[in-house]
């Protein structure tokens, strides 16, 4: 067993949970607008569902519009009906092939509701590392079984590892916490 190679394997898919929970939480409506608030949105369009990035551009204007502007114009009825029918709760208005939509204030009982949906998506981030730490701890302890480490080996390897999940769960919290600042600060 290469120890190095399993860290560094470990070290990558906890990487990539937090990247997930970074692109769910992005999605995730606050009182701003955000580019990012659409990339979930997929479009009718071509015979196929695209996502909205690839028939349209998304910018924020200010703080509390999203602009879409439509490469096809004759797209345009798609993709408003798109976002409407997303469930984000946003009312496209289009003139010709900018969509804008203004972003209504949130509700106290909305943003309670969000806060919980982040709760949500940052628990089902701990689940997943801690199913990768379960992974990586039977391959330290077969490892000792088959007779490749040391049981001394075996404890420093998983002290090692270990403090690469305290150091990522810390981070999970810390956006969680972030992200519910973000979603309550009116």
């Amino acid at each position: 067993m290469d120890y190095q190679t399993l860290k560094a394997e470990t070290e990558q898919k906890t990487a990539q949970t937090i990247e997930v929970l970074q692109n769910a939480f992005a999605g995730l409506r606050t009182g701003r607008a955000s580019v990012h608030l659409l990339d979930g949105v997929r479009v009718p369009v071509y015979g196929s569902d695209m996502p909205l990035n690839q028939v349209a551009t998304v910018s924020t204007p200010d703080t509390q519009t999203l602009s879409v502007t439509v490469w096809d114009i004759t797209n345009a009825p798609v993709v408003e009906k798109a976002i409407r029918d997303s469930g984000l709760g946003l009312n496209p208005m289009t003139a010709g092939g900018v969509i804008r939509l203004n972003m209504p204030p949130l509700t106290e009982e909305r943003r309670r509701e969000l806060t919980k949906v982040a709760g949500k998506y940052a628990e089902e981030a701990k689940i997943s590392m801690r199913n990768i730490r379960q992974d990586v701890m039977g391959k330290i302890k077969r490892a000792v079984t088959d007779k490749e480490i040391s049981e001394d080996d075996q404890h420093k390897f998983e002290e090692d590892i270990q403090k690469v999940f305290d150091a990522r769960g810390s981070e999970v919290d810390a956006m969680a916490k972030q992200k519910e600042a973000d979603i309550m600060s009116v």
